[in-house]
């Protein structure tokens, strides 16, 4: 018996529908349209075309999108300085400054100088301490988008044994947050970690984002186990070409897991409609409303 796929597509496209109905209400409601501007240093291919897609669906989306391009000799002082003025830009409630940043740029000086109202990815220390203290925060988008495929396979969590492999600050560790938040009892697993295929097989949940393509095996899963597959990972194909897979053998653990996200499909959709979800609930907060209902 195979694993159910966890259609991360079809999730995703309805939260987006969601923030899109939720956008137009507080335009009717406020008169404001909410906005994300994403600032992109160089002219490093992946991230120009990432950076496209974002303000397309944000605009799709009925939101404002500003793009903000620097080129890769700008200096730190120039970027700190285009973020201060976005900082207090009244159209602007959310600011995403792509990753990687060029070598003479400090990185986690620019994420700290984002206010962290407007830190629609969730990476400032403010926002990733007060989801630690269990506050409402900015919370990472990838790791947003797990819970709620996860919400949808699972519903109530409570107790159930969960393993994060990977320790990041972008994935592992706000996704060990979650989980904690949904009452699991959580194991955070890394490179470190002694025996790593028994720790998986401890989990109910087993959510892989590690970035090395196919390292979960399938006897590393527990029959019946929820797989949460983070990792978008380039490969060679069989053709000559290419193709992507995820951190987990996929055609191995479809024959073990309850449930499964593939690669593509599955967590990559997510993070982008969460975004979306984020700029939103920041714009919401900007007016001292409520956050909307997005999520399950």
């Amino acid at each position: 018996m195979s694993a159910a796929i966890i259609d991360g597509k079809a999730v995703a496209a309805e939260l987006v529908a969601r923030v899109a109905e939720a956008a137009a209400a507080l335009k009717v409601e406020a008169g404001v349209v909410p906005g994300l501007a994403a600032v992109l240093v160089g002219d490093d291919p992946a991230s120009a075309v990432y950076v496209r897609s974002k303000g397309k669906r944000t605009r799709e989306a009925g939101m404002a999108s500003f793009e903000h391009r620097l080129p890769a000799t700008a200096t730190q002082a120039e970027l700190l300085d285009l973020v201060a003025r976005l900082n207090i830009d009244p159209q602007v409630h959310g600011i995403l400054v792509q990753l990687p940043l060029p070598p003479q740029i400090d990185a986690a000086a620019v994420i700290d100088a984002i206010s962290p109202a407007k830190d629609v990815d969730g990476f400032h220390a403010i926002n990733v301490g007060r989801l630690a203290s269990g506050l409402e925060a900015m919370v990472p988008c990838t790791p947003l988008g797990a819970r709620m495929l996860l919400r949808r396979a699972l519903g109530d969590m409570s107790g159930a044994e969960a393993v994060v492999l990977g320790r990041s600050n972008i994935v592992g560790k706000p996704m060990a947050q979650l989980l904690l938040a949904e009452n699991c009892t959580v194991t955070l697993a890394h490179s470190r970690s002694r025996d790593l295929p028994a720790l998986c097989r401890r989990a109910d949940i087993l959510v892989a984002a590690v970035g090395r393509p196919e390292m979960v095996r399938g006897d590393w899963i527990r029959p019946g186990a929820t797989v949460i597959d983070v990792g978008i990972n380039r490969v060679a194909g069989a053709d000559g070409g290419s193709r992507l897979v995820g951190d987990v053998a996929f055609d191995e653990a479809i024959a073990v897991a309850g449930a499964i996200t593939p690669v593509p499909g599955g967590v990559g959709p997510m993070t982008i409609a969460c975004l979306l979800a984020n700029t939103l609930t920041a714009c919401r907060r900007s007016l001292g409303l409520a956050s909307a209902t997005l999520f399950d």
